[in-house]
């Protein structure tokens, strides 16, 4: 028997890479409208993710596809955390 697990992939709402799950990090709208990161990937909510780099972060907030994909306006404290939380992992 073959006991390989299955990698879970996500797309990456800015880049368009198909990335294993781990490699993302997930923002989340929830019904009331507030937005978050959400690190545990279990939150409710419509999630959008985005790849675990500057580049893909900066991307999504110059062309907008955060709010895009999620209906809401995104803060740029959402943007700035992400950058943060980037930082910390590197």
């Amino acid at each position: 028997m073959n006991n390989k697990k299955k990698v879970p992939m996500r797309k990456c709402v800015a880049t368009g890479e198909m990335k294993p799950k781990k490699e993302l990090v997930r923002i989340v709208r929830s019904k009331e409208g507030e937005v978050s990161i959400d690190l545990t990937g279990k939150k409710s909510g419509r999630g959008a993710y985005l790849s675990k780099d500057k580049e893909a972060i900066l991307l999504a907030k110059k062309k907008n596809t955060l709010s895009n994909h999620l209906d809401v306006t995104i803060n740029d404290s959402i943007y700035d955390e992400l950058l943060e939380l980037i930082e910390k992992e590197n």
